[in-house]
């Protein structure tokens, strides 16, 4: 029996979905209603769910960021009051969407897909689709860019130790990670610590070099030491100099598939 999750901060809605789907779809089992994104993580995170529905805007992590830290075998159907300009990228990363206002045709059409693709595994390459629908998203719910030219790359930090502010060379870091309301910057050195957070600080990067693998972790990739899967087939770096390994989300694991 299939089992789901559904992540929305309007209460009435995600009752509304799971009432529609349990007359469209009665062997689906409703393992838990999420109030948030904070929430919806940790329950997938605990539960492992066959498929979330999860609203794209909701307190805490939004609903992106909540399908960017999936890391198990779980299906995302994002439910959102954007356009239909933005739905192009649902369209073209060929996954599944549902509309605020909830219609029950247009959620009886994605019940039958989502049907066909339970019996089917995940694959490598629907990972990239959807880290490619993820990145097209958080580009069209940031807004335009400001200006006609590129944003300038950034070279150095301004980051803390303790009291102290130090200077560090952008190219020195082995990765960022966000860790309650600071970003860590990890050198080999030693550990510093930011206030700007990972989604500000992605477009700043050079995207050769630093790669997201986690919504909130973002490495850099000439730091790389080495890469190992688990029994589970989870995937996990390790850079170099550094005991700690870094999980990465299915939605990124393509990017390693040849290593």
């Amino acid at each position: 029996m299939p089992r789901a999750l559904i992540a929305d901060d309007e209460p009435h809605l995600a009752q509304y979905l799971k009432n529609q789907l349990a007359t469209l779809w009665p062997e689906l089992q409703i393992i838990a209603m999420a109030r948030n994104g904070d929430e919806a993580a940790a329950q997938i995170n605990e539960l492992q769910p066959d498929l979330a529905f999860l609203d794209i805007q909701m307190p805490g992590l939004t609903g992106l960021e909540v399908a960017q830290g999936i890391e198990g075998d779980t299906r995302v159907v994002f439910v959102t009051a954007y356009d239909e300009y933005a739905v192009q990228a649902f369209e073209t990363a060929a996954l599944d969407y549902l509309l605020k206002p909830l219609k029950t045709e247009r959620l009886a059409r994605c019940v039958e897909r989502l049907r066909a693709r339970m019996e089917q595994p995940p694959t490598s390459g629907s990972d990239a689709q959807l880290a490619q629908a993820l990145q097209a998203l958080q580009a069209l719910s940031q807004g335009p860019a400001a200006g006609s030219g590129a944003a300038p790359r950034l070279r150095w930090l301004r980051a803390s130790q303790g009291d102290i502010t130090h200077q560090i060379d952008v190219q020195q870091v082995l990765y960022f990670h966000a860790d309650d309301k600071y970003t860590v910057v990890q050198t080999a050195e030693a550990e510093y610590l930011i206030r700007t957070p990972i989604v500000d600080l992605l477009p700043q990067l050079d995207p050769d070099q630093f790669v997201q693998v986690h919504r909130s972790t973002l490495i850099n990739m000439a730091h790389l030491a080495s890469t190992r899967r688990d029994a589970n087939s989870r995937l996990f770096l390790r850079m170099r100099g550094q005991e700690r390994e870094l999980p990465v989300s299915r939605a990124y694991v393509h990017l390693f598939k040849s290593m």
